[in-house]
């Protein structure tokens, strides 16, 4: 697997024109459960019609409406084909929403699993880091499971403090705030 040069990562805020994009990749990489809360556990595994329209309202409702709760921004990443030419592609979804606490945001983030281990998490989260400092936040805040260990070492790279629960999940606490 080759690493992605990380300038060739960009955010793109997510609008109805990239929707469609991000729902591909989804399909094609991810697990439904992966990319969205309460992904419809009846039914078959794996992405029902259901769940791809569920998806689409989940986006629609949590940050392309009025009064959105969350920034979303499509993860696209520019890589050659096979002819040289750079083709751009959304591979996930970055974003951030408010914390749990006054001045912190929550930072979330998935890729599908042809772009995992290649430098896009990292260089994704680097940009989030910088869009939570630029928008005033203190402190950002993540949370993982005890299992993602490629999560848990970009967090702790990017100098979160991490704490691990017994219901097999991490939270991360990162300050945003250099010193003065």
């Amino acid at each position: 697997m080759e690493t992605v040069i990380p300038d060739l990562v960009a955010l793109r805020p997510l609008d109805g024109e990239l929707l469609p994009a991000l729902l591909a990749a989804a399909v094609a990489g991810a697990d439904p459960h992966e990319v969205m809360p309460q992904a419809g556990d009846d039914g078959p595994a794996g992405w029902t019609d259901a769940r791809r329209e569920a998806f689409l309202r989940f986006h629609r409702s949590r940050s392309l409406g009025p009064g959105a709760a969350e920034d979303v921004y499509a993860v696209v990443v520019a890589e050659t084909d096979g002819t040289g030419q750079a083709v751009e592609t959304v591979v996930g979804a970055a974003r951030l929403a408010p914390g749990p606490e006054p001045d912190t945001v929550e930072a979330g983030l998935w890729l599908g699993r042809s772009h995992r281990g290649r430098g896009v998490g990292t260089s994704v989260f680097a940009r989030l880091v910088d869009a939570a400092r630029e928008g005033g936040a203190d402190r950002l805040f993540a949370r993982t499971s005890s299992a993602n260990a490629a999560t848990r070492r970009m967090l702790t790279a990017a100098g979160a403090d991490l704490e691990r629960h017994g219901d097999g999940t991490v939270t991360a606490w990162l300050p945003l705030r250099r010193p003065a």
